[in-house]
């Protein structure tokens, strides 16, 4: 698909003619004045010549096909959008026709939609928040938000996610012409719950990354966590790190029941105070899903779980230090629109 057929194919305001015209007088081809009205090359030849014909940047009367809803009717259909974010053209369409006993097809309310720039997308997943989750992260937003990067360096991100030999992204595409949709050749077979999948754990921190851990043997309990991932993990890191150490985990029930709780105190290690609900606040999040992609980039994708394991410890030691870094000094911008958003869900 090229530009042009992205671009609207409409009748241009009179401020927008006015704009084609001295574009044009000025040296601007059709081509470039399109791209900036973003609009179709024939809909500024037609402005254009029409100034030639008449001098004038209106229309002439009577040209075009009538509209047939109002400009109130108009302000109806945005108002009704903006009120219910997840509405159809098919509901605007009927409410309009109780409204204002108005029939229109709902491509024309599309149309009309798309005047305010308003179209129809995927929405974006988030955590369900409440008032209390986004008090609470409001807070250690603005608690953290000006913290260099030697504070965030004290700290060792921790988390832990599933990985699956098979999983729905939806960013495979396919190449396929139209009406082929459904060809067996087209179509990406996909197991049931992902043909089986691995729990893993792993640290990162502005001067290094922990082992990835393979969760073997069932789920991660309170009692496990303590030997397999304190013990073995985080108590041998913390040195490292120096005395300013501090653990980040999340509200998890093993990390915070009351034996792991207690370790940790007796231990000395001092433990984030993390709001619930806040991914976006974890850089973490970002290395799983930077895994995720290696392994599924691979040569030789796994095929079983044994090899799923071995490609993910590769894949989690081949990623950049660099990477790493870059995502620990995003903290300052994460917070920042915590700040921005009043402890809402943020685009990280």
């Amino acid at each position: 698909m090229n530009d042009n057929n992205r671009r609207l194919t409409r009748h241009l305001t009179n401020a927008e003619a006015q704009t084609a015209v001295i574009l044009s007088t000025e040296g601007y081809n059709q081509v470039r004045i399109a791209q900036i009205l973003n609009v179709t090359q024939s809909s500024v030849s037609r402005v254009l010549r029409r100034y030639r014909e008449t001098e004038a940047f209106s229309r002439r009367p009577g040209q075009g096909r009538p509209r047939v809803t109002t400009a109130a009717q108009d302000r109806f259909l945005r108002l009704q959008t903006l009120r219910n974010r997840t509405t159809t053209a098919r509901n605007l369409q009927n409410a309009l026709r109780r409204t204002y006993q108005v029939r229109i097809s709902d491509q024309t309310v599309r149309n009309r939609l798309r005047e305010y720039e308003l179209r129809p997308r995927r929405a974006t997943t988030g955590p369900r928040l409440t008032r209390q989750h986004r008090v609470h992260r409001l807070a250690f937003a603005r608690e953290h938000l000006h913290w260099r990067a030697a504070d965030w360096g004290t700290v060792l991100f921790t988390d832990e996610s599933r990985f699956t030999l098979s999983t729905n992204d939806r960013r495979v595409r396919v190449y396929r012409r139209p009406g082929t949709r459904f060809v067996q050749g087209h179509i990406r077979q996909l197991d049931a719950y992902g043909g089986g999948g691995i729990m893993v754990w792993g640290g990162i921190n502005f001067r290094g990354r922990t082992d990835l851990h393979i969760v073997q043997h069932g789920t991660l309990n309170a009692e496990r966590y303590i030997t397999d991932i304190l013990q073995e993990y985080v108590i041998p890191f913390a040195p490292f790190v120096g005395d300013n150490f501090i653990l980040m985990h999340d509200n998890a029930r093993p990390h915070t029941a009351r034996i792991v709780t207690g370790f940790l105190r007796d231990t000395n290690i001092d433990v984030m105070d993390w709001p619930a609900r806040s991914p976006d606040l974890n850089p973490i999040k970002h290395m799983w899903d930077a895994l995720g992609r290696a392994v599924r980039g691979r040569l030789n994708p796994p095929e079983t779980l044994e090899q799923l394991s071995e490609a993910l410890i590769e894949e989690w030691n081949r990623i950049s230090e660099q990477y790493v870094q870059n995502l620990i000094l995003s903290m300052r911008r994460r917070c920042r629109a915590v700040v921005t958003a009043r402890g809402g869900n943020t685009r990280y």
